[in-house]
């Protein structure tokens, strides 16, 4: 072991060379373009999908929200909806707190 160190420490630095700064510099560039289209684009495309979906709720519309629950929207107040959970049952949730809206007629189908 004591015979790679010795080595290692008699080593000189060699020049860098010519050209290495401009590789590194492609090499990020390309990194970061990478990561926009592997991540950035596609939750920026989720996400306004989301807001449309969001947007677009109405009352009586049949949707399940982020924890699993499924209901019904009786009102829109802001950006908050009260929810019926069942017949005698309302709930307020947060409006991004929906994850999808539901086909009509499938709460009674469940």
């Amino acid at each position: 072991m004591g015979l790679f160190i010795s080595q290692a420490h008699a080593q000189t630095a060699g020049a860098a060379p010519q050209g290495s700064m401009a590789i590194q510099m492609i090499f990020l560039l390309g990194l970061f373009v990478f990561f926009y289209f592997i991540a950035i684009r596609p939750q920026r495309k989720r996400q306004k999908e989301h807001e449309e979906l969001v947007g677009s709720l109405q009352k009586g519309d049949e949707v399940v929200m982020t924890s699993g629950l499924l209901g019904k929207v009786k009102k829109i107040e802001g950006d908050y909806l009260v929810l019926a959970a069942s017949d005698d049952m309302e709930l307020k949730f947060q409006r991004i707190a929906v994850h999808a809206v539901l086909p009509k007629g499938t709460l009674k189908a469940i």
